[in-house]
C-alpha cells in the first residue's frame, strides 16, 4: 500500500483468497508453507503451485519444500525454481532432526536461486543464513516475530538486528512473518522491515486503519447489540 513502505504479502494457500487479495491491491506478492497447505486441503502441490503462478503472472510467491534431509531438498528446490522466474524457494534453517541447512543454502544461492529461508527465530540463525547468501541475489530473511511474542519474548531486538545484516549482503530482504495484528504491519514498517507477510484475515482489517478510538467503541456497542437481538434472552 502506498502509505507504508514495507513490502505487504499475503499469507495463505486458499487461491481464492489469493486472488482476492491481489485484486483488492493490497499486496505485492505471496507466502505459503505446508501447514497452510493442508488448512486450504491442497491435494496436488505442482498443480496448486502452477496455477497460483498463472493466476498471480509476475508477483513473487514462495513455495517450501517438502523433504526432511538434505539431498532430497535440494532435489526439490530445484524443482520448485524452476516453475517460473518469480518464485522463491522456502527452505526452514534446520531439518527435524536439528541438522543445519546452511551448506544446501550456501550451495541453492551460489546457483542464483531465489530463497526465502525460513523458521528464523535466533539472531545466530540469521547470521549465519544472510551469511551462507551470494552477494546480489534474490532472497528473503523470514524472521517469526510472532511466534517469538507468543512465548513471552521481545521479538523488537531480533528484528532490528535482522534488518542491520539483510542491509549489510546486497539482495537480501528481511521478512516478518506470523503477523498476528494489523499493528504489526506500522511496527515493520517503522523498523525498515522489507516485507510484512499478513493472512488475509488481518489484511481484510484495512477497512478500519485510521478509524478513530471513539468509533470503535460505538462499533463494539452495536456489535453487541445485535448480538443480544439474535440471542432472544433476558436478564429481568
Amino acid at each position: 500500500m502506498a502509505q507504508f513502505k514495507v513490502a505487504l504479502y499475503s499469507d495463505g494457500a486458499k487461491l481464492s483468497d489469493m486472488v482476492a487479495m491481489k485484486e483488492k491491491g493490497y499486496v505485492t506478492g505471496f507466502t505459503t508453507n505446508p501447514s497452510l497447505m493442508k488448512k486450504a486441503g491442497v491435494t496436488d502441490y505442482i498443480g496448486f503451485a502452477k496455477e497460483a503462478l498463472e493466476a498471480l503472472p509476475g508477483m513473487p510467491i514462495s513455495f517450501e519444500v517438502f523433504a526432511d534431509d538434505l539431498p532430497t531438498m535440494e532435489k526439490e528446490a530445484l524443482k520448485i525454481a524452476s516453475l517460473g522466474e518469480s518464485v522463491y524457494v522456502k527452505i526452514p534453517i534446520m531439518t527435524t532432526d536439528e541438522t543445519s541447512t546452511i551448506p544446501l543454502i550456501r550451495t541453492l544461492s551460489a546457483q542464483g536461486l531465489k530463497l526465502n529461508i525460513t523458521a528464523l527465530m535466533t539472531e545466530e540463525q540469521v547470521a549465519d543464513a544472510v551469511d551462507a547468501l551470494t552477494p546480489g541475489t534474490d532472497n528473503l530473511i523470514s524472521i517469526f516475530v510472532g511466534r517469538i511474542a507468543d512465548v513471552g519474548r521481545d521479538p523488537i531486538p531480533l528484528v532490528k538486528k535482522t534488518v542491520e545484516l539483510c542491509q549489510s549482503k546486497p539482495g537480501a530482504k528481511s521478512l516478518w512473518a506470523s503477523t498476528r495484528e494489523f499493528y504489526n504491519i506500522l511496527q515493520a514498517d517503522e523498523y525498515g522491515i522489507d516485507v510484512i507477510t499478513v493472512p488475509p484475515t488481518v489484511l481484510e482489517k484495512f477497512e478500519y486503519f485510521g478509524r478513530s478510538s471513539y468509533d470503535l467503541s460505538h462499533d463494539t456497542v452495536l456489535a453487541f447489540k445485535k448480538d443480544i437481538d439474535s440471542l432472544g434472552l433476558s436478564i429481568l
